[in-house]
């Protein structure tokens, strides 16, 4: 009946959906005040952070998704992704270890140290690329960040957090937090890696 009270299954306005012009401006409007996720890869020394980024790279290529990839590891060697911003191109680590008489682990901090004073030209190089893409009616979607394998540089240096804080202030940001799997064979070295965190 027409004097019902309304219920869940009846709505009492009109709703947007995906094809009227109301949600196409909604999301037109959407995209470009939209935020990329910045997802900062973490995890011990050989656990896969690296190779997780590659796959990220290879399956948001094919899906042709928008993404950005920086990489904060200063000492390695090789990439298997293209690094769009790649700290080695700003700080050469073992010359950083040669002026300030570092080993490898203080080579690395004070490397990513340096980079982080600069950190802001990162994201405004990141809101460029947004931007670009915005104006291609093609939003970025993600900012991907690889770090050092030595998790204590990153997670527990000054570095770190400026890099950490500086990503969440300007975009949502999430922490994925790679484990080797070998090692959860038991619940004791799970719960031990748990209670580590």
């Amino acid at each position: 009946p027409a004097d019902a009270e309304p219920t869940a299954l009846q709505p009492t306005r009109t709703m947007a959906t995906a094809s009227s012009p109301a949600a196409a401006s909604s999301s037109a409007a959407d995209a470009t005040t939209r935020q990329p996720t910045a997802c900062i890869v973490i995890g011990m020394a050989g656990s896969g952070k690296t190779t997780l980024m590659q796959r990220l790279n290879a399956d948001l290529h094919e899906a042709k998704a928008p993404y950005y990839l920086v990489n904060l590891d200063p000492a390695v060697l090789e990439t298997p992704f293209g690094a769009n911003i790649d700290v080695r191109d700003t700080v050469n680590y073992r010359e950083v270890m040669k002026q300030y008489q570092l080993g490898p682990n203080g080579g690395i901090l004070t490397a990513l140290n340096f980079f982080a004073t600069r950190f802001e030209q990162v994201l405004t190089l990141i809101e460029k690329r947004r931007a670009d893409h915005v104006a291609r009616g093609d939003p970025l979607r993600y900012v991907l960040l690889d770090t050092p394998g030595q998790i204590e540089i990153f997670t527990w240096s000054a570095s770190g957090q400026i890099i950490t804080e500086s990503l969440a202030s300007a975009m949502p940001t999430c922490v994925v937090y790679v484990v080797d799997t070998p090692r959860c064979l038991t619940l004791t070295l799970a719960l031990t890696l748990t209670l580590t965190l």
